[in-house]
């Protein structure tokens, strides 16, 4: 096997046999990959761009997160985080999960941003509660 060391490769496609390219890099920074069968995978578009795993329950505390600067405990049951870095726009989706059995966990869609979203988190009646287990995942473009 042989190694390549240096500071800058300036390549088109990378193959990894003489007939099959498996990724390719465009002049704009655009990550191709071979995905499954014959599909391939913009690598940008692919990835998530923020995540938060917090509790809810008293002090709001994340455990774990990525672009998420901090959240806003605004009320009772309802959270706002907010991006690191910016979405595009407001044109973003977010998955949400609680943890908590018979909580569910829904989008503000009249308050979602480029820099934040606001989360509602309900109890089995419909009231507002906090959560000791809440989650959410972002996908779209950054600014």
């Amino acid at each position: 096997m042989s190694t390549i060391v240096g500071t800058n490769i300036e390549v088109t496609n990378l193959k990894y046999d003489s007939d099959t390219t498996s990724m390719i890099i465009s002049n704009a920074g655009q990550v191709t990959i071979q995905g499954e069968g014959t599909a391939t995978t913009n690598l940008q578009q692919g990835l998530a761009k923020a995540w938060v795993n917090f509790n809810g329950s008293g002090t709001v505390a994340t455990r774990d997160t990525h672009n998420i600067s901090s959240i806003n405990d605004v009320t009772t049951g309802q959270y706002a985080p907010n991006f690191s870095n910016n979405m595009a726009s407001a044109n973003y989706t977010v998955t949400l999960v609680n943890g908590d059995n018979h909580y569910v966990t829904t989008l503000h869609n009249t308050l979602v941003q480029a820099g934040s979203y606001r989360m509602h988190n309900l109890n089995n009646s419909g009231s507002y509660a906090d959560s000791t287990i809440i989650m959410s995942n972002v996908n779209g473009d950054l600014a």
